[in-house]
């Protein structure tokens, strides 16, 4: 992180907010910045950055489920009981079709 802050010019905890998808829409120019210190395509880099996002977006929806099961008074050694639920829901699904 040091080391390409350095090489391109931009702050350390800027690059850190972008890799955590804190910064979620980084200029072009500090894009190019980035892929030309990487030596990557910047449509490689750019579709990088869209995967951390969906990914970002997939783990706060898990993150808002587990919230959801704590506030419903589910425990954590309880969870394996539910997967009977799901494993059902997946039979049903797979047999509708």
């Amino acid at each position: 992180m040091s080391e390409l802050s350095e090489r391109t010019g931009i702050s350390k905890s800027y690059l850190s907010n972008i890799e955590r998808n804190l910064k979620q829409n980084p200029s072009i120019h500090v894009m190019e910045k980035i892929a030309a210190v990487l030596k990557v395509d910047l449509k490689t880099l750019l579709e990088i950055n869209t995967e951390m996002e969906v990914k970002h977006h997939l783990d706060k929806e898990w993150m808002e489920f587990i919230y959801d099961l704590k506030q419903s008074g589910i425990e954590k050694d309880q969870i394996h009981e539910y997967k009977i639920v799901i494993d059902f829901v997946k039979w049903h699904n797979d047999n509708a079709k």
